[in-house]
């Protein structure tokens, strides 16, 4: 098949919409969740955690956070996976790899090792479950040493492992420890079964309808070289697929942009170089750089206006005082005064969604 030849405008529409960052707002979690494949999980709160702020992004006002933990721990629509929330409707798909896993020779032999340890895990949580990692002892036979991530406790990695092995789920959360149970307890029992290949086929597809517009690659996109269509993009070598009902829809209606302030962990923020090859934007997480070598903040978030980053906003919340700081307000060119204008009521809206007031805009 010759590849469709796109304009950057036309992707950057194609990806926008992709990540529900259009006009056009989600209605609700599970359909956030839905098309974005995954919901990124991180504790750093300069303005509100990951999840939450992903949300915020695509629904606004109307999206509480109490809405992230009914549709995980009560409705069972979502479930928490390797740092993410995910949509129950993928597990299906998932399942055939998880049982396959691990593929590595030094998880294998660890696991062999312990087969004391995870029966001794297994027991404890069915006999008691569910169960804080630091309500179950650790009777390793064989340790892993520390990572710089987790301690010498061999808990948490066991059961890691296990989740990655769906014999074991997250179940919920205390604060930010997460709550586990055995699998069979958590996840739906009637979910429908998938071979292999039809599973990984499925996924891709999946996978590809979330980003709209990426480069096949079979850890970071998820995405297979026959999934979708093949596409380039003016100004890029890069051998992209593209979703076909994304580009097909190319020719709907444009219902216009709007101001997003994006997590730095977002989804659409993930892949680097189509950031600079889509949207012609570099960018950078400068929270593990030494604050002299900082340009726009600790845990700036990029401004996207419509199809277009435009600056970041460097803003983190003082629950003491009940505001919003605003550090810096970072443009790349200069905004005129619509830009301005709706820059500042993106701030504010964000600040009445945390029920705070504004300090520092300039």
């Amino acid at each position: 098949m010759t590849a469709h030849q796109l304009t950057r405008d036309q992707a950057r529409r194609i990806v926008v919409r992709a990540q529900l960052l259009d006009a056009e707002r989600p209605g609700d979690v599970v359909e956030v969740a839905e098309q974005l494949g995954y919901i990124k999980i991180d504790p750093t709160a300069t303005i509100a955690p990951c999840e939450h702020t992903v949300l915020w992004s695509r629904i606004g006002w109307s999206y509480e956070p109490g809405q992230l933990r009914k549709v995980v721990e009560d409705d069972r629509l979502l479930f928490e996976f390797d740092g993410t929330f995910r949509p129950t409707s993928l597990l299906p798909l998932m399942l055939p790899a998880m049982r396959r896993w691990p593929q590595r020779e030094s998880s294998r032999q660890w696991l062999e090792a312990n087969a004391g340890f995870r029966a001794d895990v297994l027991a404890r949580l069915r006999a008691e479950g569910p169960l804080l990692a630091s309500d179950i002892p650790d009777t390793a036979q064989v340790s892993r040493a520390p990572d710089g991530w987790s301690g010498s406790n061999q808990v948490p990695h066991m059961l890691d492992f296990l989740l990655r092995q769906g014999e074991v789920a997250v179940t919920g959360r205390e604060g930010r420890h997460r709550v586990w149970d055995l699998a069979e307890r958590v996840y739906p029992q009637d979910l429908p079964e998938y071979a292999d290949d039809e599973a990984a086929v499925l996924l891709a597809a999946r996978r590809l309808q979330s980003a709209g517009l990426t480069k096949p690659h079979w850890y970071w996109s998820g995405v297979a070289k026959d999934t979708g269509e093949p596409a380039v993009v003016e100004g890029s070598t890069t051998k992209y697929r593209v979703d076909p009902e994304a580009l097909a829809a190319l020719d709907d209606e444009d219902s216009g942009g709007r101001v997003a302030f994006l997590n730095p962990y977002d989804s659409l923020l993930f892949d680097r170089k189509r950031l600079e090859e889509v949207f012609e934007f570099t960018y950078v997480l400068e929270q593990f750089k030494p604050k002299a070598q900082r340009r726009y903040g600790f845990f700036a978030h990029p401004i996207l206006m419509g199809d277009r980053f435009v600056g970041m906003l460097d803003a983190e919340v003082d629950r003491n005082r009940e505001v919003l700081r605003i550090n810096a307000l970072h443009e790349f060119l200069p905004f005129d005064a619509e830009e301005s204008e709706m820059v500042r009521a993106e701030i504010a809206e964000l600040a009445e969604w945390l029920g705070v007031s504004v300090t520092g805009l300039p």
